[in-house]
């Protein structure tokens, strides 16, 4: 059940950040709509399951060196690749655009993580 939140969660932050980026810099982030979204959550979950570990391993130094700030590139590479594989209906211009998404995507996976799900969470206990 918890997966099947953050895939939904996962879609809807996508919408809100191309729509941000739409604003702050037009076509550099398109979603075509919600099924695309959702769409694109679950091969990001799914990237982020099975090729991002790989990442994390093959970059592991500079990953150290910059103390983690590296991540954001692999998210920004997950990000490209999910692109690659669903064609027009989500398109990222630019390498530049996709590290501002992965960065806007994980702020907020940050607040709806604190603000939601641990809530949530706590009142089972």
């Amino acid at each position: 059940m918890r997966w099947i939140l953050s895939i939904l969660l996962n879609g809807l932050v996508l919408i809100v950040v191309a729509g941000l980026m739409k604003i702050l810099v037009p076509d550099s982030f398109y979603i075509a709509n919600i099924g695309t979204a959702i769409v694109a959550s679950v091969i990001l979950s799914l990237l982020n399951v099975f090729v991002k570990p790989l990442l994390i391993l093959v970059t592991l130094p500079i990953t150290v060196v910059t103390f983690g700030f590296f991540l954001v590139v692999i998210n920004a590479i997950t990000l490209k690749m999910a692109d690659a594989i669903l064609g027009s209906s989500f398109d990222i211009q630019g390498f530049g655009a996709a590290v501002a998404a992965a960065i806007g995507i994980s702020v907020f996976n940050m607040l709806i993580d604190r603000a939601i799900l641990r809530p949530l969470s706590e009142r089972k206990e």
